[in-house]
């Protein structure tokens, strides 16, 4: 492990919220961020694409972690998005996608409708999504 790499976060505080949100509400996503994907980012396989960025001296990725597909259709594809930093040998963890859903579900309890969690702010919306996407799939 003296060659790997450190993780590191940009906002210790806001991702790790983020991330017990999605260990209540999307254990597989969680399971396999945490036992696959982060050993493998200290190890140095970087996985996910690179997405341009301006900043000098690291490479931004975005990896998608699996997660249900109505869940992915109404809410959108669950994201890590991190900096990778190789001559200082850090991986910086930026933040988790979709994070207005995974905030909300740090702040209060989510219901879920058919197997979805359901946003308080947007549950009307939520709810024709999914039952538009159940009608389509009959």
């Amino acid at each position: 492990m003296k060659n790997g790499y450190s993780i590191e976060y940009v906002n210790e505080n806001e991702y790790k919220k983020l991330e017990r949100s999605l260990k209540k509400y999307n254990m597989l996503a969680y399971k396999k961020l945490y036992f696959e994907y982060y050993p493998a980012l200290k190890e140095g396989n970087f996985l996910g694409q690179i997405v341009p960025t301006n900043t000098e001296g690291s490479v931004m990725y975005e990896l998608k972690l699996p997660t249900d597909i109505l869940f992915s259709k109404v809410h959108g594809d669950i994201k890590l998005i991190y900096y990778v930093y190789e001559d200082q040998k850090i991986v910086m963890l930026y933040k988790l996608e979709p994070e207005d859903i995974l905030s909300e579900g740090h702040q209060s309890e989510l219901v879920t409708y058919k197997g979805v969690m359901v946003s308080k702010q947007h549950s009307e919306k939520d709810l024709f999504k999914i039952n538009l996407l159940n009608m389509i799939d009959k």
